[in-house]
């Protein structure tokens, strides 16, 4: 069995391949090639915290496996990620586990990559200002995955953390030429925006749809509890809305719990999964002026496919370190 670490995933599994491994993973799911049952998730008493399950099957690459995870949020600003875990890859032909593989660095990389997936097909062709809210890991991994996608050439953030915000527009600078500021508001921040990305840990809606210029394409990626939402329902409610996948969507984010609950809208407000809108099953923006909204709450077979491209390049590469576990039939039994 090999063992890969947060290093080795970062070396291993770059942003541009994992776009791509994104994009057809998320049309392998339209096409009916995966198994993704719901995650299972154990609320921590008396916390915001939370220990979750992710099983999958995936057709193509032939992957089975999950991703064990803690999320615990008040990590924020400490030395800690908020999610920490392992993904377990198997062989699908004999069932052997045969790697572990650092969850943390998995996460971050493949959500940016689905974030680029989504934005690339529903923002406008000619996007070139960016507007991140949050300032954390995952504001620095989407950096490098909208640019990648769209011409991105102007950064707003807003974040809570004033310090962290002047850290990433520096970075913005640094990395990928970038003119950044610092907003003093979120509806400074978004205003006029071409692209917007939440990425928060908050619990009450930090995005309010009256700032929204029409236009705009929205990605929403920090709330994945019912009891938390990055938007309020007027976001939702004026946007045209894709999600990753339908059936989680519908039960799990407060984003779309609450306006669902509220009778703002049905569950028919979902144009589209992503990968519909890859495979032509789903329409995708229609106009200059429509605000498209992707929310996004990560899938196991998201994690599986980039563990299995991690995989691989460490096959190849010799990277990794092996451990015998055992599993295999000694002639005594």
């Amino acid at each position: 069995m090999l063992i890969l670490s947060q290093s080795d995933v970062e070396r291993l599994l770059p942003m541009k391949a994992c776009i791509d491994v994104m994009a057809a993973t998320l049309a392998a799911l339209a096409r009916g090639e995966a198994v993704l049952p719901l995650r299972t998730v154990i609320a921590i008493p008396n916390t915001t915290d939370a220990f979750a399950v992710m099983p999958a099957y995936l057709g193509s690459p032939r992957s089975l496996g999950a991703k064990v995870i803690t999320v615990y949020p008040g990590n924020h600003g400490t030395r800690f990620d908020s999610h920490q875990g392992a993904v377990l890859l198997f062989d699908p032909d004999n069932g052997s586990l045969v790697a572990v593989i650092e969850a943390s660095a998995v996460t971050t990389i493949r959500t940016a990559a689905v974030t680029a997936v989504a934005t690339r097909a529903l923002s406008r062709a000619n996007a070139s200002t960016l507007a991140m809210i949050g300032s954390g890991v995952q504001a620095i991994a989407h950096l490098e995955s909208l640019c990648a996608v769209r011409p991105i050439t102007s950064l707003r953030v807003w974040s809570r953390n004033t310090e962290h915000a002047r850290t990433l527009v520096r970075v913005a600078g640094e990395r990928f030429g970038l003119s950044g500021t610092v907003a003093e508001s979120v509806a400074a921040a978004v205003r006029d925006a071409d692209v917007v990305l939440t990425a928060t840990s908050a619990r009450e809606p930090v995005l309010n749809g009256e700032w929204l210029t029409p236009g705009t394409h929205v990605n929403a990626i920090g709330a994945s509890q019912a009891s938390a939402r990055e938007l309020d329902s007027d976001a939702v409610v004026r946007s045209r809305l894709y999600v990753d996948r339908r059936e989680s969507a519908l039960k799990e984010p407060g984003d779309i719990l609450v306006p669902l609950r509220e009778g703002r809208i049905t569950a028919d407000h979902i144009v589209g999964e992503i990968g519909e809108v890859l495979i032509d099953r789903a329409p995708g923006r229609r106009s200059d002026d429509e605000i498209t909204l992707f929310k996004s709450l990560g899938l196991a077979i998201e994690d599986l496919a980039a563990a299995s491209l991690v995989y691989d390049e460490a096959m190849r590469t010799g990277a990794g370190t092996r451990v015998e576990l055992g599993g295999t039939r000694h002639e005594a039994h």
